[in-house]
């Protein structure tokens, strides 16, 4: 008897088992629909899109579908992809960057949202605590090392004056911004910083600045990031160093040096937490999770611009950098 009970109850543990197995390959093999808006098109930002893409196909997902969406910088845009994704009942959204997360967030209530790429989520509304997802919505941050990065640059040359060009629309833009006044107060550095609404308008308000500053500083702002070629243009016909938050974006624009995330790699990380929400875990038990290992960070310097400008590097920073430009060409350590 106590044999036939213990039979019956491998029988049943067996068939148990290779149910939830059998669940875990099916959710795999269905049809998933996933919306990504990203608020613009630059090398950053479609790094995390590809990231996303890839980590899910090497997680398994088979059969999915990315409806790979572009608000091309405006926000009604954006809110116009939010409500096709609503409208198309997507399984998952995400918002690429702190514009497009809020008007996803903002239409989609019964969908999962995941945010990536957004500086701080709790100053933007998305959740409430850096320690806990919202309802329905958790995500990613890029919150960038800002005083430090302007510290790198004052280590290649003395800066007395600081310039910045920064989106008046974007959240994260506008903290990032009070960011740099606050560390350029602690470094005796005068701050002057220009707005701009859109991306066309970067170059004009680079000219605004150019001849009232030492050097310039680029956040992790997707206007200006976008027209990071109109920034390093103006800069260097005026000999005018950058330094610049966004290593991707910089590769081929006469930047100095840069010193951020890699954005692919984030987008890895976003990948990861999407696949926990699509096997069943809530995005309230999912807290804001930050790119922290020193892996996940790029410093690139550009010898030439170093070169034209009649500066150098000192040594530890050369040692520090794994991504090297000279005589036009990139070096990857």
């Amino acid at each position: 008897m106590k044999t036939g009970l213990k039979y019956i109850l491998i029988n049943i543990l067996a068939v148990a088992v290779m149910g939830i197995i059998f669940y875990g390959c099916q959710k795999k093999t269905s049809k998933i629909t996933i919306g990504i808006s990203k608020i613009v098109a630059h090398p950053a930002l479609d790094a995390v899109e590809k990231g996303i893409q890839d980590k899910l196909k090497e997680l398994g997902y088979e059969n999915i579908h990315f409806d790979l969406q572009n608000a091309n910088g405006e926000v009604s845009t954006a809110s116009s992809i939010a409500s096709k994704f609503k409208s198309d009942k997507v399984d998952l959204a995400v918002g690429i960057a702190t514009p497009t997360a809020i008007a996803l967030a903002n239409t989609l209530k019964d969908i999962p949202v995941v945010y990536s790429a957004i500086t701080d989520p709790v100053d933007a509304g998305l959740v409430s605590s850096f320690d806990k997802g919202g309802k329905n919505i958790t995500g990613v941050s890029d919150m960038t090392p800002v005083k430090e990065q302007i510290e790198l640059l004052t280590k290649i040359k003395k800066i007395k004056r600081l310039g910045h060009i920064y989106s008046s629309g974007e959240a994260n833009a506008v903290t990032l911004a009070d960011m740099a006044a606050k560390a350029c107060k602690e470094l005796e550095i005068k701050f002057i910083r220009t707005t701009v609404t859109n991306s066309s308008e970067v170059k004009a308000a680079a000219k605004t600045i150019i001849d009232k500053v030492d050097a310039i500083y680029v956040s992790t702002d997707n206007t200006i990031v976008s027209a990071i070629s109109s920034v390093s243009d103006v800069a260097w016909k005026n000999n005018i160093p950058i330094i610049s938050a966004d290593p991707s974006s910089s590769i081929k624009a006469k930047i100095l040096a840069a010193w951020g995330f890699d954005y692919y790699k984030m987008g890895l990380a976003t990948g990861k937490m999407i696949s926990e929400i699509l096997d069943g875990k809530k995005t309230e038990d999912i807290p804001t999770r930050f790119m922290k290992k020193t892996s996940d960070v790029d410093l690139l310097i550009n010898l030439d611009v170093a070169k034209k400008l009649g500066l150098s590097f000192p040594k530890d920073i050369q040692e520090a950098a794994n991504k090297i430009i000279k005589d036009g060409k990139l070096t990857t350590k």
